[in-house]
């Protein structure tokens, strides 16, 4: 197992059981354990709501208790909203899958237990995890749906080993400005500020075209940008000369 296993403990409604499946393959994941589903097992419901990760509820091992479900798991997590008087650990989702990571990398097996809709998990099978997944909510509201707090624990799980920088720009067909292209808008825009008397008095005049020339140097512009900008100038030029 070279992923956690997430343990549906007793789900009640297939719809959630399904939407549970689905936010666990939007971030590659298709282990699933299922302890005795209310409505049993297969589920029409279920599946329809899987969508395109019907696979995944195809190949979920189905259990009679929580104790089968963790068999072969080396460190267990339990997912709750409300503090049981149990003495573990309690982990954010982001360092809970930090662990899972280190532990299945030194050949364990993790699993994650996830309560039924109404009430979460009972402390009888709080008592068999390891320590305690937490999301930090709003404390006025503090209940999650199951599918959400499926969703929460793969995407932290997917994080922590994604490449995907945290920000990238869609250049959209042009490149970034090169020093000397924003250097020629620089002196076209002074220039055309000189000719329109923009920079007065002149004393002011050197920290008014440094402050300008700061403004360009702090901009991302794209060629498209500068080309774009000395057109405005020229055009504006035109425009005074017709009149």
């Amino acid at each position: 197992m070279t992923q956690p296993a997430f343990i549906l403990v007793r789900p009640q409604m297939g719809e959630n059981i399904g939407a549970a499946a689905r936010a666990m393959w939007n971030f590659g994941l298709d282990h699933m354990r299922v302890v005795s589903p209310r409505d049993g097992w297969p589920n029409e419901r279920a599946v329809a709501l899987a969508s395109g990760a019907g696979r995944l509820l195809d190949q979920a091992g189905l259990v009679d208790s929580t104790t089968a479900a963790i068999h072969d798991c080396t460190y267990v997590f339990a997912t709750t909203a409300r503090m049981r008087g149990l003495t573990k650990p309690v982990v954010t989702p982001e360092r809970a899958m930090e662990q899972a990571r280190a532990i299945h990398a030194q050949g364990g097996k993790v699993g994650i237990l996830f309560g039924p809709e109404r009430a979460g998990l009972e402390n009888e099978d709080i008592v068999l995890a390891n320590a305690i997944i937490s999301v930090p909510v709003n404390p006025d509201f503090p209940s999650l749906n199951l599918a959400q707090c499926v969703l929460l624990t793969a995407y932290e799980w997917r994080r922590q080993a994604d490449t995907v920088p945290p920000e990238v720009i869609e250049m959209a067909g042009t490149d970034w400005a090169t020093g000397a292209e924003i250097a020629k808008l620089g002196d076209h825009f002074e220039e055309r500020l000189e000719a329109a008397g923009f920079f007065f008095p002149d004393m002011k005049a050197a920290s008014m075209k440094t402050n300008l020339r700061n403004m360009w140097g702090r901009l991302p512009l794209t060629r498209a940008d500068v080309q774009t900008m000395h057109g405005m100038l020229r055009q504006m030029v035109r425009w005074a000369e017709r009149r």
